[in-house]
């Protein structure tokens, strides 16, 4: 996994957790919860195409074509 990808995973991580305590602090329960899925389904996606791209190496390397 690419350095890169683990910096860009975390910065979502931080910035969804200091999203999710701002609204919950001003009484946006949902609101927040609506931020902490849209945050997973953003690095859930990241990390879906990394995957994508790992079983392309893969079926490259062994000719599964």
């Amino acid at each position: 996994m690419e350095v890169d990808l683990i910096f860009k995973i975390a910065t979502i991580g931080i910035i969804v957790a200091v999203l999710n305590q701002l609204l919950i602090r001003s009484g946006r329960e949902e609101q927040a919860m609506m931020t902490t899925l849209a945050g997973l389904i953003v690095v859930l996606m990241m990390i879906i195409t990394q995957i994508n791209s790992l079983f392309e190496t893969i079926k490259t390397m062994f000719n599964l074509w």
